[in-house]
């Protein structure tokens, strides 16, 4: 014991106790509840705890990044300098093509990216190399290299920074998804004259759906274009698709508004190698119903290429406006329902809200009576439900009227919006496209014209329809868009403006009658 006693450490045992500071950002949060006096479990002990957590002041919220607040608005002198300035106000024979110019001019970043990739991209897509600005006053083409730089100008490149860059590729991809839809449209209802539009889209989708378009632009080259320090093929899917749609887009609605139609034919099918034929792109196969009607002969014969229908001018003294889409659209059997009941009793009055016929200067008689024959007729397939005649004659019903009517008046609206706001971004005028031309409200605004109880429904289906108006406002949708379709082919597009803006009033601007 004493040994042990004696013993005295060498190094004696401290210990130190570090007391740490609690932040005054924590709060504690503690209730001080007798258990004696309320039991652990009971609801009361809880109601009180969450009444002392309520209580806690929560910190103050940060105040929103400087970005978001709005800035004052331009005053009139600067305000007005800025629109004269613009380019946007500088061609007044060409609306649209003004329309999409960008809001500022070029500065010295854009003319580098021309100067030193714009020769590139005009060689892969086949235009002289010669700068645009060569051309006259009176020539849209002029615009051309303007508009195929900001083309290329993606949201996730390096000049997206600068508005007038973003804003004018967003405008020109807004325009250009529509013009491809309608171009395909017309091809395949042409190529492909008893086809139902269900296949059509598949094929439209296959040869301009968002995964395939990768496969186009490296095809054209262009690929180096878009992405200057990636590797397209290295990138994920969604790192790639986006940029090359947009951009895909752009291109289409410049070559559009510069040159037309018959080359955007020639870019889809030349430049890009797309094979309508292709299996990738063919529809899924489907029960198809046998169909036992005639064919106009020019169509039946043989499967239109491509150039025949980029090429294509009406005769001189045509009936219509676009002869072999009418064709393609109203079966020549429509003949057999001239002097039926609906013809006699409801055409007329249909012909009179819609202001047909329209005076046309043909210089034969006999061409008008015609025309005005074919219209009544393509009236009639407008307002036949596929329901009546689909399964025994599959082209009796308003199903490619109706397809070609939803493009063009996609398109008619995106011209008039365009030019209706040029200070307005794609992103934007893509929203309000959508809310002006969302299904109900084209069924809308037939309804209110009291069109829709012309339709020619079957038996059974009439009577489903009586009551239960969600199954019937797409069928008065179908047939707003079928009337877009057949003013298109018999008259133009001007007529369809003139139906969408004016008869049906689709922009709602125009004063109500007071009942």
């Amino acid at each position: 014991m004493e040994l042990y006693s004696s013993f005295k450490a060498p190094f004696p045992f401290q210990t130190h106790f570090k007391l740490t500071k609690i932040p005054s950002k924590f709060h504690i949060l503690a209730v001080a509840i007798d258990p004696k006096e309320i039991p652990q479990n009971n609801p009361q002990r809880l109601l009180k705890e969450l009444e002392q957590r309520q209580k806690v002041i929560s910190p103050k919220k940060r105040s929103p990044p400087k970005r978001y607040i709005l800035k004052p608005p331009l005053d009139d002198a600067k305000l007005v300098e800025k629109f004269l300035n613009s380019p946007q106000l500088s061609l007044k024979s060409f609306p649209l093509l003004s329309s999409c110019l960008p809001s500022s001019r070029l500065n010295n970043a854009d003319k580098t990216w021309i100067d030193e990739y714009l020769l590139e991209a005009k060689q892969a897509l086949g235009y002289p190399l010669e700068p645009s600005e060569s051309y006259g006053d009176d020539n849209p083409a002029k615009q051309f290299d303007t508009l195929l730089y900001l083309a290329f100008q993606h949201p996730h490149c390096e000049r997206t920074n600068a508005r007038h860059v973003r804003s004018g590729h967003s405008r020109l991809g807004f325009l250009g998804q529509y013009v491809l839809e309608m171009a395909l449209c017309e091809f395949f209802l042409q190529r492909y004259p008893r086809e139902s539009p269900g296949p059509m889209r598949e094929r439209v989708y296959g040869l301009i759906g968002k995964r395939f378009l990768p496969k186009w632009i490296k095809a054209a080259s262009l690929h180096n274009l878009v992405f200057q320090f990636d590797d397209m093929d290295k990138l994920l899917r969604k790192d790639r698709e986006s940029p090359v749609r947009s951009v895909f887009w752009a291109l289409f609605g410049a070559i559009y508004v510069c040159f037309g139609m018959p080359e955007v034919y020639r870019v889809l099918f030349e430049v890009f190698g797309m094979d309508p034929e292709a299996e990738d792109c063919q529809p899924k196969l489907r029960r198809q119903l046998e169909d036992v009607d005639f064919v106009s002969v020019e169509l039946d014969s043989r499967k239109l290429s491509w150039q025949e229908v980029a090429s294509y001018k009406p005769p001189e003294d045509t009936l219509f406006a676009h002869p072999r889409l009418f064709r393609a659209c109203v079966p020549p059997g429509m003949h057999r329902f001239r002097g039926n009941i609906w013809d006699f009793d409801c055409r007329p009055q249909v012909m009179q809200k819609l202001g047909y016929p329209l005076s046309m200067a043909d210089r034969i008689p006999e061409i008008t009576e015609a025309r005005n024959i074919e219209l009544g007729l393509g009236l009639q397939l407008c307002f036949l439900h596929p329901s009546k005649y689909k399964f025994e004659h599959p082209r009796f019903c308003f199903e490619r009227l109706e397809y070609v009517g939803q493009k063009i008046q996609d398109l008619v609206m995106a011209e008039r919006l365009l030019m209706k706001h040029i200070d307005a971004p794609g992103r934007w005028l893509q929203v309000k496209h959508r809310s002006l031309l969302m299904n109900k409200f084209c069924g809308r605004y037939l309804r209110e014209k009291h069109l829709h109880k012309f339709i020619t429904y079957s038996e059974e289906v009439e009577d489903a329809y009586e009551h239960n108006r969600r199954l019937r406002n797409p069928a008065t949708t179908s047939v707003q868009q079928a009337l877009h379709g057949l003013a298109y082919t018999v008259y133009g597009k001007p007529n369809v403006r003139q139906l969408m803006f004016e008869v049906f009033d689709f922009e709602q601007i125009q004063p109500k009658a007071v009942v």
